[in-house]
């Protein structure tokens, strides 16, 4: 009973918390924080990653603490300061989470759901890395999505404090920039070239992330003696619903969702986030696009299948 109480309470203090951080959030910016920050002398970057370390708890908006740590300990230090808040911050509402709803959710959840969770905690400290560094979700939010899995604090910890330092860099040194050109500085061009480019590391981080989560290309003998031993693979055909059932045919028991509608349609793969997944179509090149889609939405092994149902036919395969 009393263990009970305390959640409920704990719960009441969060979202009062979280309503009063949302109802003042325009009082706090980095002017603000500046003045707290210098009167409180050497206790100044504790001061700024406490403050950090409470709005990420209470979901106030990241990327101003970000650029102004970056004004108020340049680019190095306040690259650490950011990133260590940020972490200590995610850490707290992560164990919140888990303290306040796991076993609930645990209990609760069934079907497509707990696939999806089973999933996820499947890929654990991975699955951390791809999210922090193509970001899906709000990373406020995230973190008590998080802990609401069986994910290991430590990993959870580690992994987000290496993947989210990028984007800490780069944000940080935007700050650090912004507080130069106001202050006049002669080379802030060179220096606003480079947190641009920075930036575009940043941008191009899912990208890249997407490309490494995309398993090696298939050949149609590889699918076939797959298919044959039973293993759980989604043959994902790609074609228009004409061509999946024109001259070429198509492999038996595959799903046939078009390029064009994949977007729309993840919701019904959801089954096989962690599960492997052929690609097939006519030409490689919209396999490949279709691949690059649900690597950047987080499906763990995908297979462009080469050559396609051209291949498939020219190997005199059966088809349904």
């Amino acid at each position: 009973m009393k263990n009970k109480a305390l959640r409920y309470t704990l719960l009441l203090l969060l979202l009062t918390g979280i309503v009063v951080a949302i109802g003042y959030r325009d009082q706090l910016d980095a002017e603000a924080l500046e003045h707290w920050v210098k009167n409180a002398g050497t206790a100044g970057p504790l001061v700024f990653m406490l403050i950090y370390i409470v709005g990420t708890v209470f979901f106030f908006p990241g990327s101003v603490l970000t650029l102004a740590g970056g004004a108020l300990f340049g680019p190095v230090w306040g690259a650490f300061y950011n990133l260590t808040g940020a972490t200590i911050g995610a850490a707290i509402s992560f164990v919140i989470a888990r303290y306040l709803a796991s076993d609930w959710v645990e209990r609760k959840t069934g079907g497509r759901m707990k696939q999806l969770k089973d999933g996820v905690e499947g890929e654990g400290w991975r699955f951390v890395a791809f999210v922090r560094l193509v970001p899906l979700f709000p990373f406020n939010l995230l973190n008590y999505a998080l802990g609401l899995t069986r994910i290991k604090l430590s990993h959870y910890v580690i992994t987000s404090y290496i993947t989210m330092l990028p984007g800490a860099i780069a944000y940080t040194y935007l700050g650090y920039v912004g507080r130069e050109a106001m202050a006049g500085d002669e080379g802030v061009i060179r220096k606003a070239l480079l947190a641009l480019a920075l930036l575009a590391v940043v941008a191009f981080l899912p990208r890249l992330v997407g490309a490494l989560r995309k398993g090696p290309m298939l050949s149609v003998a590889d699918l076939k003696q797959r298919l044959d031993a039973g293993e759980d693979v989604l043959v994902l055909d790609v074609r228009t619903a004409e061509n999946f059932n024109g001259k070429l045919g198509h492999i038996d028991n595959a799903r046939n969702i078009p390029l064009e509608e994949l977007t729309d349609r993840l919701d019904e793969l959801v089954d096989y986030t962690e599960k492997p997944v052929a690609i097939v179509c006519t030409t490689d090149r919209r396999s490949a696009r279709a691949a690059g889609l649900l690597a950047e939405n987080g499906f763990a092994d995908v297979h462009v299948t080469k050559g396609g149902m051209t291949d498939w036919n020219k190997k005199a395969y059966p088809l349904a």
